[in-house]
């Protein structure tokens, strides 16, 4: 055999083994992620929900020269408060106190077994936390999922919230007219077949367009450290749960009635779209264009300001913090 196909099927065959291991610095994470050094100090709001004792955790940084006013950060499905630390301080430079919580289900927060998610008991949650710290009015930024949570508190709280930002939320369709419902057994069954590796790929094509940078496996690490805990069953079933309830609870009837003057920022790459892979394949390319729902979702907003960031994923604040951040601080202020 020629030595260069020799020396070219080591090769392959190397790259392929390397690129299939998890990461030396990935962890065992518990469900409650107790080893996890958030970069601000996390506080806990006890809970009474549905018959349960709950912790909610939530970061609230305050700045060195405050404004007077309060943002709060809501996190999409596969994250938590930690991924938000940049916009939180650049927000603190300008004075603005910032309020990051994880929602139940999600990081530090509690991981009930059973539990009836939905965006109203959500909202409620972080209110909650609003009213403990004495914040009576408060800007809401919303990603992902985030996006859904923060529509339906402008609607709950239209006297609280003063301004809502919407990062490439997810729900500005919905998802029923595309694919089929999946019972949470199935969802369930899903989730527990995640990895590093599933994770990543995810992530590279829905969020930075194949192309990785080492700054990711920090947020990547979050999640695909729970998959080798044994606490993994139970992150799991929280992570079907809130599929369910992203599917079965749309919020594209509530954008109609936000009355907060409302900034829209869009990465127009982005193609994320629940349940898209059991969706009929012809109906697949049509979701999730944000190309096209940004537009048709600043129409259903009145009044309100669309930034499409052209040729950027689903996580604009992580992908490019810069463009990010330049419109939502003209926005604010």
């Amino acid at each position: 055999m020629n030595i260069k196909i020799i020396l070219f099927l080591i090769f392959s065959f190397l790259s392929v083994f390397m690129n299939a291991q998890e990461p030396k610095a990935l962890k065992p994470l518990d469900a409650e992620l107790s080893t996890v050094a958030y970069p601000f100090p996390v506080q806990f709001k006890e809970l009474k929900n549905q018959g349960q004792k709950l912790r909610m955790a939530y970061m609230d940084v305050k700045p060195a020269k405050p404004n007077g006013k309060t943002v709060v950060l809501l996190h999409g499905k596969n994250f938590n408060g930690y991924y938000f630390e940049e916009t939180a301080r650049a927000l603190t430079k300008e004075g603005y106190r910032v309020i990051m919580p994880d929602q139940i289900g999600f990081g530090k927060s509690s991981k009930p077994k059973q539990f009836q998610f939905s965006f109203q008991q959500l909202a409620e949650n972080t209110k909650s936390i609003m009213d403990d710290l004495e914040i009576s009015t408060f800007v809401v930024l919303g990603h992902s999922m985030g996006g859904m949570l923060a529509t339906k508190m402008a609607v709950m709280y239209p006297e609280k919230v003063e301004k809502l930002i919407l990062a490439n939320p997810i729900g500005l369709e919905d998802y029923r007219k595309f694919s089929p419902y999946q019972n949470i057994d199935k969802l369930y069954a899903s989730e527990l077949r995640n990895t590093y590796d599933s994770y990543r790929d995810y992530q590279l094509k829905f969020y930075y367009d194949g192309k990785w940078k080492p700054e990711y496996d920090k947020w990547l690490n979050l999640l695909a450290g729970w998959t080798i805990h044994p606490d993994f069953p139970v992150t799991a079933w929280n992570a079907a749960l809130t599929t369910d309830m992203i599917y079965t609870q749309p919020v594209v009837a509530d954008f109609e009635k936000i009355t907060s003057p409302t900034l829209l920022i869009i990465g127009t790459r982005d193609r994320t779209a629940i349940g898209k892979p059991n969706a009929p394949k012809e109906l697949q390319p049509l979701m999730g264009l944000y190309q096209n729902l940004g537009k048709e979702t600043q129409k259903k907003i009145k009044g309100s300001t669309l930034v499409e960031l052209e040729n950027v994923g689903h996580s604009p604040h992580i992908e490019v913090f810069d463009l990010f951040i330049a419109p939502l601080l003209k926005f604010l202020k």
